[in-house]
C-alpha cells in the first residue's frame, strides 16, 4: 500500500469515525476525539468469522465480506467480484480495503441506525465506501445483527 493511499484511507477513516454519531463519556469533554478515550479496544462488533452484508442505491450495488474475502455485485456483474481486504478495527467502526478492477477499494461500517431509502427495512450499521474517486453510501447488517422490518399499527410486518 502506498503512503498516499495509507493517507487517504486513515482520513476517510478518521472522517467517518467523527461523523459516526460517538460522543464523549458522560461529564466529560474529549476534545472532539470520538468514542471513550480511555478504551483502547479496537471495534469488534463484526467477528471476521461472521457474514457482513452490505448494499446501496444510486446506483445499486452489494456484496458480503467473510474474513478478508469480499464479494461485491452490481447489476451489470449480479454474480459479483471477489477481491481481498484488509481489516481494521477503529475505535468507532471497521475499515476495509483493497482494489477492485484497478480502483481503491475503502469501505467504513460504523454502527448506527441506517435506511437505504428504498425498503422499510432499518439497519444496524452505515457504510461509507470510496471506490476510486466516487463516494457511495449504504447501509448494512450481520448474521447476529440483522436489520429490522417496518410493522403496521397491528404489529404485522408491511
Amino acid at each position: 500500500m502506498t503512503l498516499h493511499r495509507v493517507a487517504l484511507v486513515s482520513a476517510l477513516g478518521l472522517a467517518l469515525i467523527a461523523v459516526s454519531g460517538c460522543g464523549p463519556r458522560r461529564g466529560e469533554d474529549n476534545g472532539g476525539v470520538p468514542g471513550d478515550t480511555d478504551s483502547s479496544k479496537p471495534f469488534s462488533a463484526i467477528s471476521p468469522r461472521e457474514t457482513l452484508h452490505f448494499g446501496g442505491t444510486e446506483p445499486f450495488w452489494n456484496g458480503t465480506v467473510i474474513g478478508e474475502t469480499l464479494t461485491y455485485a452490481t447489476p451489470a456483474q449480479p454474480d459479483g467480484t471477489r477481491i481481498t481486504v484488509k481489516r481494521f478495527g477503529g475505535r468507532n467502526g471497521l475499515g476495509l480495503s483493497g482494489t477492485l478492477e484497478g480502483k481503491s477499494f475503502d469501505m467504513t461500517v460504523t454502527p448506527g441506525t441506517c435506511s437505504d431509502g428504498m425498503s422499510d427495512r432499518s439497519f444496524p450499521f452505515s457504510v461509507l465506501l470510496k471506490l476510486g474517486e466516487e463516494t457511495r453510501q449504504g447501509c448494512g447488517w450481520t448474521d447476529s445483527r440483522r436489520f429490522t422490518e417496518a410493522k403496521d399499527l397491528a404489529g404485522k410486518p408491511q
